[in-house]
Parts: structure tokens; C-alpha cells; sequence
């Protein structure tokens, strides 16, 4: 699928791994410019059958996303009419990137903010840099709340008690503070995210495409109640499990010596060969 007509986003396709790197001087602020490529990307990326996977990053190491345009909210606010909570186009968006059938991954190197970490808090996953990564809610301090999806979903990822912290007291955190908090997956050197980033995503669009979006949806279904998440489970593995790439797979596996005991002191290695990494 070819990604075309982007100002402000640089997106490249290899095979089932899609990266997109924001450019958007001087700070990344997310205009209605930059708010309408990234939502025009969320809608091609989640018609795209090819990708698998796909990685957000920014041009600028010092800002991934900056936070929404204050200049545009302050439109809003003095608009005759308030805009209607059912058409709230930001949250289509982020729910988008949040429930399509790829692996959504950010790699945070700088600084993000407002609705750029709500958007961020939607992806499946995040890492960020040791000393530069700094997550930011700085809407309670000018007036209003997070209104990206934000009051949802930090909650489920930090807890209720942190996630007051962050929004009410519109503070810093640093990359240690949030990997340990459950932001980020992991804070690594600036000098390794780019590969430890990339070498995952890749590893990830080799394996069998049903399988890893299957894995996805049983994932979410942790959200609903242990014995209706556990049927979906069980209905997952089952139409998983009868299906020719997953008889392939694992005789291949077994092959390159799974379920011996070297092989299993490398599984993890050996299960990546089965798709040739």
C-alpha cells in the first residue's frame, strides 16, 4: 500500500513493518495540520492487510509529540457552540490505533505531552530514552482535563493514585519514574532504542500474521471478565491451532531442535528462526 501525500509524517513500508516518523518544526506541536495526517494514517494503516506492525517516532530526538495545539483549544473555546462529545474525532483516532489489528509500538526519545502522550497511552506498546524521555499532562494547569482518552487510559496503565499524580499535578516524569510506574515498556540508552526498537518490530511482522493478531485481541480480552476472557482465549488457540502456517510452524520448530534440552536453555532463539530471523 503506498502511503502518499503526508507533509508532515515521513511513512515507509517494509514488507509487514510500517514506520512513521513525525517532522513537524519546530517542537511537534499536534496541529489541526499534524492531528489530521496522523488520523488520515490510523485509517490507512488499519485498511492496510499487508502491515503487521507498525512504529511511531519523531525527527526531533528532543520531542516526540509536544501536546495539542493550545492555540486551536483556545478556537474551540470561543466558538458559539461547544462541539459535540459523540463526535469526538480525536478519540476515534487513538481508538484506531489502540484496537486495529497490528502491533502499534512508540518510540518515545524525547519529550511528549498532553494529547500527544494520550495518543501514546493507545499503543500497544512504548519505550523511551534514559535521561531524555519526559511524560507530560499539563491540562489541569491551564484550565481543563485530558480530553485525548487520557482519564482512561492512564488509570488502567499507572494505577488511580499515580495516574492523580500525573494529571492533577501536571508534573514531570521521567523515563526510570514511568518504566517502573508501567508507562513505558522499557527507558533504554539513547545509543540502543533505535535498534532495540526496530529489531523487535521486525522480529514481531516475521511470525505467522494470524497468530500475532489473534495474540492481540486475547490480550485485550484480559478487560473483560476472567471466564469470558478465557473462553475467547480458548476459542482463539483452537482456530490458531488448526490452521496450516501453525502445523508448519511448529514442526519447524521442533525441527531446529525445540523441546530438546538445549534447545530450550535458547528458545527463544530457536522459536525466532522458525521465521527465519
Amino acid at each position: 500500500m503506498a502511503y502518499a501525500g503526508y507533509q508532515l509524517i515521513d511513512v515507509q513500508q517494509d514488507g509487514a513493518l510500517v514506520t512513521a516518523t513525525v517532522n513537524a518544526p519546530p517542537i511537534n506541536i499536534i496541529t489541526m495540520a499534524l492531528f489530521g495526517e496522523l488520523a488520515r494514517l490510523s485509517e490507512e494503516l488499519a485498511a492496510d492487510p499487508s502491515a503487521l506492525v507498525f512504529v511511531l517516532k519523531s525527527a526531533d530526538p528532543e520531542f516526540f509529540l509536544a501536546h495539542f495545539d493550545v492555540e486551536a483549544l483556545i478556537a474551540m473555546a470561543d466558538a458559539p457552540a461547544p462541539p459535540n462529545e459523540a463526535a469526538n474525532s480525536y478519540h476515534d483516532m487513538c481508538h484506531r490505533f489502540r484496537t486495529m489489528d497490528k502491533v502499534t509500538i512508540a518510540q518515545i526519545e524525547g519529550r511528549v505531552g498532553g494529547g500527544g502522550a494520550e495518543l501514546a497511552m493507545n499503543f500497544d506498546m512504548r519505550f523511551g530514552v534514559v535521561g531524555k524521555t519526559v511524560i507530560n499532562q499539563m491540562e489541569v494547569p491551564i484550565g481543563i482535563l485530558p480530553g485525548g482518552t487520557g482519564t482512561q487510559n492512564l488509570p488502567r496503565l499507572v494505577g488511580r493514585a499515580r495516574a492523580m499524580e500525573i494529571i492533577l499535578g501536571g508534573i514531570d516524569v521521567d523515563a526510570e519514574t514511568a518504566e517502573r510506574w508501567g508507562w513505558l515498556n522499557r527507558a533504554l540508552p539513547a545509543e540502543t532504542i533505535d535498534a532495540h526498537v526496530t529489531a523487535l518490530a521486525r522480529r514481531i511482522a516475521s511470525f505467522p500474521p494470524e497468530a500475532v493478531r489473534l495474540a492481540k485481541q486475547a490480550i485485550d480480552g484480559a478487560e473483560a471478565p476472567m471466564a469470558e476472557g478465557c473462553a475467547q482465549e480458548a476459542a482463539l488457540f483452537q482456530q490458531l491451532l488448526f490452521s496450516d502456517p501453525a502445523r508448519h510452524a511448529m514442526r519447524r520448530f521442533l525441527a531446529l531442535g525445540g523441546q530438546t534440552r538445549d534447545g530450550e536453555l535458547r528458545v527463544a532463539d530457536i522459536s525466532g528462526a522458525v521465521a527465519g530471523n
